[in-house]
């Protein structure tokens, strides 16, 4: 059997078929018996609207692409759950890319997507290839989250305040009595602007001396590798502030693994609040970076520029929490 059509619905409902089509576009134009009338046309047949009919005739696909910089990180989970609330509540869909793949298979995902004539793109987290998002920009309305690169003309940023973050997890650090603190750093202006906000504060109290930065590549053997380094050393600190919670997971690994107790022989900070941070058996102390909030903002200003594509560039800074658990405690003695 042929799938209903609108011309079906139209007949069922005893309408024309215009009036179907105002209905099914939500349109406020239609008396209310006769939109009860085809809905309940809509719900017998089983009628499904044909979505390339409907972008045709509206020329928008009422679509969204979103390429991300990992999926595996579960802070961008978080972000998109914010993000796909609120462009499903504006009739939007998603279609969704992992920059990971881009990077093994040298594809230009962002073509991909303006291919598909999508209404407006998300660039979520530090892309492998800026340049990209530059080109799909001047064709689309674009927004990036979660990071604070490209800056780009008529493009709106939406991030957490990475600096303020970290200045909340090192102060946290000192408060407890830390003076042998390290930071296993992560990667573009993000793990520029939290590495910034570890020095800094260490600075202003006189521990630049005792500050020791190490570079991780933001996941969990990443951090895991970055802790047997840091523990190995003839000063081993005694707290350590992660970039983000997988590291800090693979932190925690590391110092379980080399007989040390957390908190009690080392302290351990992540960041992002993911549900990582939040399972019992772990309980990672964190900075909340408002992954939701982040999402639904960067959908409403993405719906903003889909409505004003020429309007200039803004940029939209979360303010970060800091979550305190069960991986920090005072040191067991003064350094």
């Amino acid at each position: 059997m042929r799938p209903p059509t609108i011309r079906d619905v139209a007949e069922r409902a005893g309408v024309s078929k215009s009036l179907v089509s105002l209905v099914l576009r939500g349109s406020q134009q239609v008396r209310p018996e006769k939109r009860r009338a085809v809905l309940a046309a809509v719900e017998e047949l089983g009628y499904r609207p044909n979505a390339a009919a409907r972008s045709l005739s509206e020329r928008r696909t009422r679509t969204v692409g979103v390429l991300l910089n990992d999926l595996r990180n579960p802070w961008f989970v978080e972000l998109l759950d914010g993000l796909n609330s609120e462009l499903h509540a504006s009739g939007l869909r998603t279609l969704l890319a992992d920059g990971r793949l881009n990077r093994r298979l040298g594809e230009d995902l962002t073509h991909t997507f303006t291919e598909l004539r999508v209404d407006g793109l998300i660039a979520v987290g530090t892309l492998p290839d800026p340049a990209a998002v530059r080109t799909a920009a001047a064709r689309v309305p674009t927004v990036v989250a979660g990071t604070r690169e490209p800056v780009l003309p008529n493009v709106d940023i939406v991030a957490g305040d990475d600096e303020l973050g970290a200045r909340l997890a090192t102060e946290h650090l000192i408060g407890l009595g830390h003076r042998h603190i390290a930071h296993i750093a992560g990667q573009g202006v993000v793990g520029e602007l939290r590495r910034r906000g570890f020095e800094a504060v260490m600075r202003e109290h006189g521990l630049s001396g005792s500050a020791t930065v190490v570079q991780g590549d933001l996941t969990e053997e990443g951090g895991y590798r970055a802790t047997v380094r840091l523990l190995g050393a003839p000063h081993r600190p005694t707290a350590v502030f992660a970039f983000n919670d997988m590291a800090g997971v693979g932190a925690l690994s590391a110092a379980e693994e080399l007989g040390l107790r957390v908190p009690g022989d080392l302290s351990l900070v992540g960041y992002d609040n993911t549900y990582l941070a939040r399972l019992r058996h772990l309980w990672l102390t964190t900075v909340d970076n408002a992954g939701h909030d982040i999402g639904r903002r960067a959908a409403r200003r993405l719906l903003d520029r889909i409505a004003d594509p020429a309007r200039p560039g803004e940029a939209t800074l979360t303010a970060p929490v800091l979550e305190v658990r069960g991986t920090t405690a005072p040191p067991r003695s003064a350094d």
